[in-house]
């Protein structure tokens, strides 16, 4: 229970620091943007714990035990260079323009540019809809932590619950302030973590580390899982659109506007690639080293994949030591949770609340009050969907990543294209919302149950080309490339040629978004 213990005094610690962030009479603004007041270095950290889950450790290292080391290109090299450069061109524009006007959310910003309400509403729920499954794998992957950790002593079911209910404590009394204060803390753990664990893990592997890459590299059977085989090119490729999606992510824009000065962004940009690199590095080699190594396959049988960090910590880390991992692993697991739940909130309570009347009716202290209940609604219903265990890096994949990297040329369009209208961006939400919910089915309804693993061919040209399928996985690709691909490529069709067929918004508007071209 060694482990355990270090964990609970942690969840214990991050419980404590919402409640020293309690502000009884909060504003909207504090509350939910901490009075736009973040310093340089806590806005970094903050950010960077904003973006990484359970899915940059658990998950990443558990499809490297799938598919060998070639994840860390996946996800990792692009991201080191296309997030940043997001940050720098979109981030920057969203946090002058939010400081300009006073907007909170993304919608707020649509709705003020593009003249429009209920469109306003409709990104709202899609955008809702699709932050969901990424606050289901935070819980997920606590759920899995505990239960790997204690053998079961603490079901999955209980695991998650708890840090459901602490991450829900936090956000409920401290708000913005709150998921500063534990993004801090959590980032400076989970960023050790990764380094730590490799020294520690590494120094007890029975040859060593370049005896057990030398012992996989000489034999056939596990030589793949140093290389890029199990990965087509159409899917690596693909995985260049995914951080796109980064931008999108209600709780990354939502957190671009809660900086103190626009230099805050400088110091991110630069530290963004570094330290992406110091937590996905490790946990995606050592996910592939797993494959060689006898006893953790022995003992991951009958185990998700995304289990497999944790059966190393259990197997090559003493006690009180795997405990403190343990920490870590589950501060990238809360540190984008506290995030998605505050911009679940956020978005309801001025999008919805505040848009259709509330908080002029009851004021601005009963916005601040709705955004409580709602992170309780939120919660239950994420973590009521999580006690179905779904894979973290599909769920991520599929519904998440995917489905807001689409919206990006949404946000490019609303921010730098002058002509750009409501009706464009209608019209990409709905063909998005199409699309995740077309994947959905098509891999549900021609989804394999049992037998070998093969492709499914659904959809075929003359020739023999392959135009839609199921891939080895059981994962939608159209015509060799991931759903993603013809998503944003599609999204972006629709906003320029929906602009262009639709008036644009007023000459008033226009004047405050572009008065240079005024």
């Amino acid at each position: 229970m060694t482990p355990i213990i270090v964990i609970f005094a942690y969840l214990a610690v991050v419980f404590y620091l919402g409640i020293f962030a309690f502000r009884r009479r909060a504003s909207g603004e504090d509350f939910f943007l901490a009075s736009r007041s973040v310093g340089s270095i806590f806005f970094f950290l903050s950010l960077f714990a904003t973006n990484m889950t359970a899915f940059a450790i658990l998950g990443s290292s558990g499809l490297a035990y799938r598919c060998g080391i070639g994840v860390y290109g996946l996800m990792a090299s692009s991201s080191g260079f296309i997030i940043p450069l997001t940050l720098l061109v979109i981030g920057t524009r969203l946090w002058g323009l939010g400081k300009r006007f006073g907007h909170m959310t993304q919608v707020q910003y649509f709705r003020d540019r593009w003249e429009c309400g209920s469109i306003g509403t409709f990104i709202f729920l899609l955008t809702t809809a699709m932050l969901i499954p990424y606050l289901i794998i935070s819980i997920t992957g606590g759920g899995t932590i505990l239960e790997s950790l204690t053998n079961g002593r603490i079901s999955y079911a209980v695991g998650g619950a708890i840090v459901a209910l602490v991450v829900m404590g936090n956000v409920f009394f401290g708000g913005m302030r709150g998921a500063v204060l534990v993004n801090v803390l959590q980032t400076l753990l989970f960023l050790s973590f990764g380094v730590v664990a490799f020294v520690v893990i590494s120094s007890h592997l029975k040859d060593g580390l370049a005896g057990a890459v030398h012992h996989m590299a000489g034999n056939p059977k596990l030589s793949w899982a140093l290389n890029r085989e199990k990965i087509s090119s159409g899917e690596f490729f693909s995985y260049l659109f995914i951080p796109l999606s980064s931008i999108m992510f209600p709780h990354m824009s939502i957190m671009c506007m809660t900086a103190r000065r626009v230099t805050a962004f400088k110091k991110t940009v630069v530290l963004y690639p570094l330290c992406i690199m110091l937590l996905w590095l490790p946990c995606v080699f050592l996910g592939a080293i797993a494959v060689g190594q006898p006893d953790i396959v022995k003992a991951m049988a009958g185990q998700s994949n995304d289990a497999v960090l944790l059966v190393m910590l259990k197997t090559y880390v003493p006690a009180m030591l795997a405990g403190i991992l343990a920490a870590g692993i589950i501060s990238a697991v809360m540190g984008s949770d506290c995030h998605q739940i505050l911009a679940l909130s956020t978005m309801f309570s001025k999008d919805i609340f505040d848009y259709y009347g509330g908080r002029k009716r009851f004021g601005d202290r009963g916005s601040v009050i709705v955004g409580r209940l709602f992170i309780v609604l939120a919660n239950t219903i994420a973590y009521l969907v999580a006690l179905r265990r779904p894979r973290i890096f599909e769920l991520a994949v599929t519904y998440a990543f995917s489905g807001f990297a689409s919206l990006a040329p949404v946000m490019v369009a609303a921010l730098f294209w002058k002509r750009s209208t409501k009706w464009g961006a209608l019209a990409a939400a709905i063909f998005v919302a199409a699309c995740v919910a077309a994947t959905q089915w098509f891999e549900t309804r021609y989804k394999l149950h049992g037998g070998p693993p093969t492709e499914v061919v659904i959809w075929a040209l003359g020739g023999g080309v392959k135009l839609l399928y199921l891939n080895v996985g059981q994962k939608l690709m159209v015509w060799g490339f991931m759903p993603v691909v013809p998503m944003v490529m599609g999204s972006a069709i629709c906003v320029i040629v929906f602009s262009l067929l639709s008036r644009p918004p007023t000459p008033q508007t226009l004047n405050r978004y572009f008065p240079a071209a005024a």
